[in-house]
């Protein structure tokens, strides 16, 4: 019952019915049983009056103490608590509305609960990864100028590190700064529309070439019968390739390491398969390994290295391209990474 409705009940009690009550009893009965009716029935009025008056405080006076007390629970930081109010006037609509004030700042606060505690395993990650190659930078470094390295072959070796391992620091940098701009939507995309086939072909290439450099075999098949065109950022998307295979490679156990990319027409959308023959990866972390930060080497390994959040770059990528990104494994046999990018589609102008 409405708030309002409940002011009229008492209102009416108080106001109107003793006077009702009186001009039909004067026009009815003597004036001597007026007067004793009258007694008596103003004197039920005025209970009525007050159960009701009680009723209304009660409906009122409740609430707002739960709504202090929640205000104050709020005040102080603490969020766990619920206000229950089953009445459905202006006052139970007020709690109502209060309740989810209170379950969104809940849900804001474990957000950034959970934004922080991210924030700090990313620091924690790059703390770890930068010192690696800043530490053999510093012992290299300490061997040449102790005289170490003693010989041309060994110097062009240190140098040679030193090198890789500040190459591993940018890479690492670049990919820190990259997701910086992807989560805040802040990267500026360049799309245009290109030839499907010419474009991953010239992504295969380009593949063939590094990979073959590294000593890892590498097959492309085109498995489309007809061309279609995409629209696509060439370089981002480009992106999304080079790093799933890098991702490859750095889990790779295999000594002749095998990397495949299939290029497919699923209807609408084409679809870009890329394989390996490496370790694969557990059943159970399959469903998480494009989550911000989650790595599948709970140890740490040096030897692997990454911020882990090369495969949620991936993943943003391929969704703002209007895209999908998953995953198939099966550990000791290889994991297969599957993405579509859906194909450009002339509306036709009716004349």
């Amino acid at each position: 019952m409405k708030l309002r409705t409940k002011l009229i009940i008492v209102f009416t009690a108080v106001m109107i019915l003793p006077g009702m009550f009186t001009s039909v009893a004067m026009q009815t009965f003597a004036p001597e049983r007026v007067n004793e009716m009258q007694q008596v029935y103003l004197t039920a009025v005025f209970l009525t009056t007050g159960l009701l008056v009680y009723w209304i405080y009660r409906s009122i006076s409740v609430p707002l103490a739960k709504l202090q007390k929640a205000a104050r629970n709020i005040r102080e930081g603490n969020l766990d608590f619920e206000i229950h109010q089953e009445s459905e006037d202006e006052i139970g609509q007020l709690c109502q509305d209060f309740e989810e004030m209170r379950l969104r700042l809940k849900a804001n606060a474990e957000e950034k609960v959970e934004f922080d505690r991210e924030n700090k395993e990313l620091i924690s990650n790059i703390s770890h990864d930068l010192k690696t190659p800043i530490t053999a930078i510093k012992g290299y470094v300490e061997g040449i100028m102790d005289g170490v390295a003693d010989t041309p072959e060994k110097m062009d070796r240190y140098i040679k590190t030193i090198y890789n391992k500040a190459n591993e620091m940018d890479l690492l940098i670049n990919e820190l700064t990259l997701y910086s701009k992807i989560d805040t939507n802040r990267i500026p995309y360049n799309f245009t529309t290109i030839s499907a086939r010419d474009y991953f072909e010239d992504c295969a290439e380009d593949l063939h070439m590094e990979l073959e450099a590294k000593g890892v075999e590498f097959f492309y098949r085109n498995e489309m019968e007809e061309d279609a065109k995409v629209i696509v950022d060439p370089e981002q998307l480009r992106r999304v390739i080079n790093n799933i295979v890098s991702n490859s490679l750095k889990y790779m156990d295999k000594p002749k390491a095998k990397i495949t990319m299939d290029l497919k027409d699923v209807g609408d959308f084409i679809q870009v398969e890329l394989g390996d023959n490496g370790k694969g990866i557990a059943s159970k972390d399959l469903p998480y390994i494009f989550d911000r930060f989650y790595r599948t080497d709970a140890s740490r390994n040096s030897s692997k290295g990454g911020s882990g959040i090369g495969l949620s770059i991936v993943k943003k990528i391929v969704e703002e391209h209007g895209g999908n990104i998953w995953a198939a494994s099966e550990e000791g046999a290889g994991t297969t990474m599957y993405f579509v990018i859906r194909k450009y589609q002339e509306v036709p102008i009716d004349e």
